[in-house]
């Protein structure tokens, strides 16, 4: 089931153990690499501190928020080696710009949908400003059209070229056949 950006955040983490409330998600941690969320910054109940909820240690998500077996399942960043690079990088995918190959600028990156059992994003949705785009659609994009993803923009594939070639050569088809039909029953 996908999940939008802010469908994400602003929940519950709920113990199984305990029964109850033991943190709060503040944000999403993004790996830029395979847009994968790899965990969450949240706000321990009881230590109030900042804390980090891996999404491999997420049981279930449900409408009152993520289900952990405990308490031990937030852990301090420090405690996280193989997360500090990602940690350091501080990657987020709201606001970046979007452009093709070809340099067209297409908007910025206004949210994203995430399967919520594989956790990786699988849809970007980048809006124009509103002086470029008078109707304030939004363009969505597959995470297969993504090439390159930098600090400062995403990359993606040709969106004319793609759409354009099949779609005439279905065209071309269609009305060859027809044609060839109609001929032979002459």
């Amino acid at each position: 089931m996908l999940q939008l950006s802010g469908a994400l955040l602003n929940k519950s983490v709920l113990s199984l153990r305990t029964g109850g409330v033991v943190g709060h998600i503040e944000s999403v941690i993004i790996n830029p690499n395979n847009l994968k969320i790899e965990g969450f910054w949240c706000f321990d109940r009881f230590t109030r501190q900042k804390l980090i909820l891996l999404s491999q240690d997420i049981r279930e998500v449900s409408p009152r928020g993520y289900i952990v077996n405990d308490h031990e399942a937030m852990t301090d960043p420090h405690e996280l080696v193989r997360l500090k690079e990602l940690l350091e990088l501080d990657f987020q995918l709201n606001g970046k710009s979007v452009q093709t190959v070809s340099k067209k600028r297409l908007g910025k990156v206004s949210d994203y949908a995430t399967d919520m059992t594989s956790m990786y994003i699988q849809k970007v949705y980048a809006s124009a400003s509103i002086v470029r785009n008078l109707t304030g659609g939004q363009l969505s994009i597959d995470r297969s059209q993504i090439v390159e993803i930098t600090n400062r923009r995403i990359v993606v594939k040709d969106i004319e070229q793609k759409v354009r070639r099949p779609v005439l050569e279905r065209a071309k088809a269609a009305v060859a056949i027809p044609a060839a039909a109609n001929s032979k029953t002459q």
